[in-house]
């Protein structure tokens, strides 16, 4: 079985989520774990994101580089 992991913007929007019930403070100690444990995992999936982004922006600039020299 495979897990998809969700894109970027909905991990994001499911942090905002999980920042504003930890805020509000009015959760059972064991719920609020669970949902910072939650939270760190989505943190970690859209740090990966970010960096699979920025390799892949950072190549095709270099493609780009590459191709402009030989024109």
């Amino acid at each position: 079985m495979t897990t998809k992991t969700p894109s970027f913007k909905k991990s994001m929007l499911r942090l905002n989520e999980i920042v504003g019930a930890l805020e509000k403070n009015d959760l059972e100690l064991e719920e609020a774990i669970a949902l910072f444990e939650e939270g760190l995992s989505l943190v970690q999936t859209c740090d990966g994101q970010l960096k699979n982004f920025e390799n892949k922006v950072a190549s095709l600039l270099e493609s780009y580089q590459e191709d402009a020299n030989h024109e």
